[in-house]
């Protein structure tokens, strides 16, 4: 049985972050823009397995909004 998550998460530039993320998908990851938001599609063989990369995902979608917000500050002196 597959486990499936979909994460969608509200950013400021949601193609960046998505184009920042993409690279660290594995074969049962799909990132896409939508409606504004990064939409993440994970599937995997076990609960274990979906948590771990979950949370991984996690981080890393963090970590790309955060540096897109904080370069934006830097370049158009955005609070």
């Amino acid at each position: 049985m597959t486990r499936t998550a979909t994460i969608s998460t509200e950013v400021s530039d949601p193609g960046v972050v998505a184009a920042a993320v993409r690279p660290d998908n594995t074969a049962e990851m799909d990132t896409r823009v939508e409606d504004g938001s990064v939409v993440t599609r994970i599937e995997r063989g076990d609960t274990g397995g979906l948590q771990s990369t979950v949370d991984d995902y996690v981080v890393n979608v963090t970590v790309a909004a955060e540096v897109v917000q904080h370069a934006n500050r830097h370049t158009t002196h955005e609070p």
